[in-house]
């Protein structure tokens, strides 16, 4: 039998997958971005990506081992889901249609959406709401970030 983390993981690594697919000139468009000057922690962001996928994934295989296939828990589930989409969209998203604007939208529509999942399972699972706390701190810095950039390239970043 296979277990549930298998599963959830597994689903999470496909979903972050999805980001590889851009095109070579969408990422010279940002190649040529101007970068706020205190953003030293770039060679460190797959890293934190990484941190933050796995404890949504072990965030979601605590919530579903509370109360596994129910109506509820599937429901969470599809929030779960909901939240890597929207946030694996932002690399995309932001990359094709050469908008940073886009991006800090995406960005926000994120955290909002990790909020209310925090919220919600805090009844059923305090560890996985816990583990939420990744994403709860990356994603303003991410979104900060993409807005920061918006304003130093205003004019090719709309």
């Amino acid at each position: 039998m296979i277990d549930s983390w298998m599963i959830i993981g597994g689903v999470t690594l496909l979903v972050a997958l999805g980001s590889f697919l851009l095109r070579p000139r969408d990422i010279q468009w940002a190649i040529h971005l101007r970068l706020p000057k205190w953003l030293f922690f770039e060679p460190a962001i797959p890293l934190i990506w990484t941190v933050v996928f796995s404890s949504g994934a072990w965030s979601a295989t605590h919530v579903w081992n509370k109360d596994p296939g129910s109506f509820k828990t599937w429901l969470l589930m599809g929030l779960y889901l909901l939240l890597e989409i929207i946030t694996v969209a932002y690399i995309p998203a932001t990359l094709k249609l050469r908008s940073l604007k886009v991006g800090t939208i995406i960005g926000g529509v994120g955290l909002i959406l990790c909020i209310v999942l925090a919220v919600t399972i805090l009844p059923i699972s305090k560890e996985a709401a816990l583990l939420l706390l990744p994403y709860l701190i990356w994603s303003p810095i991410g979104t900060l970030t993409t807005w920061r950039m918006l304003q130093l390239n205003s004019a090719s970043a709309v």
